[in-house]
């Protein structure tokens, strides 16, 4: 049977460029690359804007080169006020803008003899022994791609039914003040001084690029989001009275929603369409973090497909240990057991901080979780965890978001 393209990737973000690149490298011995056929949307409403992803690592990383920045500590702001800083040992917390992102990875699937099209997707479906993408090309021409495997990254169009669903909701600013009022050694991953909502958590987000820029995000979890004047007002008065940076320019801007759900998301749409990214379950439910999981889904469905493996064998990109430990979280912060600000305070002054990280990512072992977990208020989390099972689970009305 003849196909346009052994693999087609529909999307051309973080999920979607990072599976290319890991699909086209060149093989050992000569062999051939699976052929590989990138879809991305025209410019227009479908293309997301320039973005920021976070994540963390131990040492140097492939992306080093693109990095806007990246610290060697992290910082906690108590509702008190008081100051929680701790080293991350050999871990390094790195800050990528999209748009150097994409624009390395377009150069690299270009040296791999990648194509690359300008559609805007119709559909993604099984049709007899391929699978086919159809859409419509810029001047609105009907266009059909066929291939043996599609990876989707298309955020979906509903969340999966859940217990739980909080969204992650931001607003930051790239500010830049007139006297120095950042330590660009040192990232503030959470900052409590600044009301709380009345059910779920608000907190400040620092990422210093020097002493006198940074990106400052106001930050909530909760179940609904703000109109765009209560998110202004408040990075306005998080400013002013947390961090009293005086005078100061906003040079750029993003803005976010992320879905953290315990929903089951698929992880295929079809016999021979798989999703990845957000769409396939992605983001962490507890936290939100996704970049650093693509890049380990990536490179396991890769290797799955360049030996000749169906990716149906490659584990979910996060284990059923760790969902179930989000799920019970989601449900304690949702039903106001726990407040979030405190749990989170004691959780980054009682566990060092390299160990908080690597249990946000999943890598910590049985016995370690055991320790976090009792450094938790374990009659919340406990009742919780029992009543999982009871709950119904319902389809939010909520959309996906990105980071």
């Amino acid at each position: 049977m003849s196909w346009d393209a052994d693999v087609t990737v529909v999307g051309a973000g973080a999920a979607g460029l990072s599976l290319a690149v890991e699909l086209s490298k060149p093989l050992p011995g000569g062999r051939a690359a699976p052929r590989v056929v990138v879809v991305e949307a025209p410019p227009g409403p479908l293309r997301p804007p320039t973005r920021t992803w976070c994540y963390w690592e131990a040492g140097a990383g492939p992306y080093d080169g693109l990095l806007a920045a990246s610290w060697d500590r992290l910082r906690l702001h108590a509702p008190d006020g008081t100051p929680i800083e701790r080293p991350l040992d050999s871990l390094r917390y790195k800050m990528l803008r999209s748009d150097r992102f994409e624009a390395a990875m377009a150069e690299r699937l270009g040296a791999n003899g990648v194509e690359v099209r300008r559609l805007t997707v119709e559909s993604v479906h099984d049709t007899g022994g391929a699978a086919s993408v159809r859409g419509r090309d810029a001047s609105g021409a009907p266009s059909v791609i066929r291939s043996g495997l599609v990876f989707d990254s298309r955020p979906p169009r509903r969340l999966p039914a859940a217990r739980t669903t909080l969204l992650q909701h931001f607003l930051g600013w790239f500010v830049r003040t007139a006297e120095p009022a950042f330590d660009p050694g040192a990232a503030t991953l959470m900052d409590f001084r600044l009301p709380q909502p009345a059910r779920g958590l608000a907190f400040g987000y620092v990422l210093p690029l020097s002493r006198y820029e940074a990106l400052v995000e106001y930050t909530e979890f909760s179940s609904a989001v703000l109109d765009e004047a209560a998110y202004e007002r408040a990075l306005r008065d998080y400013c002013a009275s947390a961090l009293g940076l005086g005078d100061y320019t906003v040079t750029g801007r993003e803005r976010g929603v992320i879905p953290m759900s315990d929903g089951r998301f698929p992880r295929r749409a079809g016999r021979r369409v798989f999703l990845i990214g957000t769409a396939g379950g992605a983001t962490r439910p507890s936290t939100g973090y996704t970049f650093a999981a693509i890049q380990r889904h990536s490179r396991h469905l890769a290797g799955a497909v360049r030996a000749g493996r169906s990716p149906a064998r490659v584990p979910p990109v996060h284990g059923r240990r760790a969902r179930a430990m989000d799920a019970v979280l989601l449900r304690a912060l949702d039903t106001g057991r726990v407040a979030g600000a405190p749990f989170f305070t004691h959780l980054f002054s009682s566990v060092p901080a390299e160990r908080v990280l690597r249990f946000l990512d999943g890598a910590t072992s049985p016995w370690e979780d055991l320790g976090v977990g009792l450094r938790t208020p374990v009659g919340p989390m406990l009742r919780s965890l029992l009543e999982l099972p009871l709950l119904p689970r319902s389809v939010p009305a909520a959309g996906p978001g990105r980071r």
